[in-house]
């Protein structure tokens, strides 16, 4: 198998949900739903995050499901974020186990394993509140305590790059966060290397997913130290989930893997396609083949 042949076919490993796994995801956002229900004012919910937006990596997890509460939740917001996040876990937890459910920053996290049967291994659940034409989520980390946000508008600048990238923007996200997760996943949030990507896949698509990764490496290292905004102007920085000794650490892992995207580019450049394709597997991990 030539290299470009691995990385069409790697593209189509990491692609869009399968039937299964968009059943599955639809499936269970039913059931968390209707959980839920029983115990809050819940105005209405949708899958939203990476999922919605087709930059997801696979294995699917931590798929978001986002809770828009109504009236009758209002006194929550006079509480700390916890005051609600805990509420929604004691809930989660009466079904799935304590041990499966977890308070996180702004959301609490399900855990339904790794079986064969589950196509989606995990979710992420978002409280929120409607604030004018945008929402308001619980912020554990934030000194206001509640965080600004629009998953709309993330995935409406989503569709746009990706419709002036040849259709390829979404390909090249996932195989980053591919990459992310397969080496530790040095940078967080994942959502981090999303929004870096808005920026730095620039003009065109080249038509060659080696040197676009490379490049992406590249200025991804140079770059991770600044602040990241959120896309939609309305929450905390997307960087702000790490310290500085965190994004150095972030930078030499995206230095190394610029390196060895060169070294592999290299590598086929002199004929040796079988360690050229080794490379980009041991850049990617086992999604990316070999044969």
């Amino acid at each position: 198998m030539t290299v470009a042949e691995a990385f069409e076919k790697f593209k189509t490993k990491i692609s869009v949900p399968t039937q299964k796994e968009s059943s599955d995801a639809s499936r269970r956002q039913k059931e968390i739903r209707e959980l839920l229900d029983e115990s809050f004012d819940i105005e209405r919910d949708f899958l939203t995050g990476s999922y919605a937006r087709h930059t997801k990596t696979k294995p699917l997890k931590d798929v978001d499901i986002f809770c828009v509460l109504g009236l009758d939740e209002q006194h929550y917001r006079q509480k700390g974020p916890h005051e609600l996040l805990d509420a929604f876990a004691d809930v989660l937890a009466k079904k799935y186990g304590r041990q499966n459910v977890c308070v996180q920053r702004r959301s609490v996290g399900v855990s339904f394993g790794t079986t064969e049967e589950e196509a989606v291994m995990s979710f992420d659940v978002v409280p929120a509140f409607d604030v004018g034409k945008h929402y308001e989520v619980p912020d554990t980390k934030s000194s206001d305590q509640w965080t600004k946000t629009d998953p709309e508008i993330h995935k409406e600048k989503a569709t746009k790059k990706q419709a002036s990238y040849s259709q390829e923007w979404k390909g090249l996200v996932r195989m980053v966060k591919t990459w992310n997760r397969a080496n530790g996943r040095p940078v967080e949030p994942a959502f981090l290397l999303e929004v870096m990507a808005l920026e730095l896949f620039v003009g065109d698509f080249g038509g060659d997913y080696r040197y676009e990764l490379k490049s992406f490496f590249s200025s991804a290292a140079e770059r991770i130290m600044e602040e990241w905004s959120d896309p939609a102007g309305l929450g905390q920085p997307v960087s702000d989930g790490m310290n500085s000794s965190e994004k150095a650490a972030a930078r030499v892992a995206l230095r190394a893997a610029e390196n060895s995207a060169f070294q592999a580019i290299q590598l086929e450049a002199r004929g040796k396609t079988g360690d050229a394709l080794e490379n980009w597997q041991k850049l990617f991990g086992l999604q990316f083949s070999k044969s």
